[in-house]
């Protein structure tokens, strides 16, 4: 066999299907790390999400609820007491400055003073008479009412609040609803349950806690959490991916030498 015929096979023989070509070694690592390096960059990108995303949105709702609020009190503001002319009159003409904020500002000022002629006697027959006039009309009465009684119960400064956190078997036994104790059942509802003790609990809802079930349940089949109000609100509203800390257990005594 000649050398020209050997050559074809002898290269077969360096070069077959078990052996990897020249260079094909280097490929893949840099594959590898071409890999790695989207990995971390996406990585590094939900992490500044993560911080960005909470900020950026808090920042958002200040400034719409602001600007909300400044369309909506500035109107009654005179045109020669408004911002922008008050600016123009001091700067020039030409000078054009978005103030936000005088709404708010103006709106806490007035909030205040109502609630102070509201806490006197000319307020409080004031607000009688109003409220003689507004049940003489059938559809303004339930809407008012109804208004009013939101209005007492969100913003009510009296210490009327969830006692503890707590767990109760819902919505069948062996499955765990997380609830807020508010208060002991009372009148005609302890009446008519044949137990001694009987708690009122609030089953909250996921992700928004201010609706859900009002549970009558006795207080043997409550289970009492150790975590806050505060912390089991968290827990709901992350639909369980937010859990408090654990409770630091107390360190034992030191034994005396």
């Amino acid at each position: 066999m000649t050398a020209d015929q050997d050559g074809p096979d002898h290269e077969r023989g360096v070069h077959g299907p078990g052996s990897q070509a020249p260079g094909s070694h280097g490929s893949g690592s840099h594959g590898h790390r071409r890999r790695g390096i989207v990995a971390r960059l996406r990585a590094n990108f939900i992490t500044g999400l993560v911080v960005i995303a909470p900020i950026g949105f808090t920042l958002w709702l200040i400034w719409t609820v602001t600007g909300w609020i400044d369309g909506w009190v500035l109107p009654f503001v005179p045109a020669a007491y408004q911002p922008d002319r008050l600016i123009r009159d001091a700067f020039g003409e030409d000078t054009a400055i978005n103030v936000r904020g005088i709404g708010v500002v103006l709106f806490l000022v007035f909030t205040v003073f109502v609630g102070w002629v509201a806490k006197g006697l000319i307020g409080r027959s004031l607000i009688a008479w109003g409220e003689s006039v507004v049940d003489r009309m059938p559809i303004v009465r339930s809407v008012y009412n109804g208004v009013k009684q939101v209005a007492e119960t969100v913003f009510s400064q009296s210490e009327a609040k969830f006692d503890k956190s707590c767990l109760v078997e819902y919505p069948r036994k062996g499955m765990w609803g997380i609830g807020f104790v508010s208060t002991t059942a009372k009148g005609e509802i302890l009446e008519k349950i044949p137990e001694d003790e009987v708690l009122t609990v609030f089953l909250a809802t996921t992700p928004n806690p201010t609706s859900g079930f009002l549970l009558y349940v006795p207080r043997r089949d409550v289970i009492f959490l150790d975590m806050s109000v505060e912390d089991a609100a968290k827990l709901i509203i992350s639909a369980g991916l937010v859990y408090p800390p654990a409770p630091r257990q107390p360190e034992p005594p030191a034994e005396p030498g």
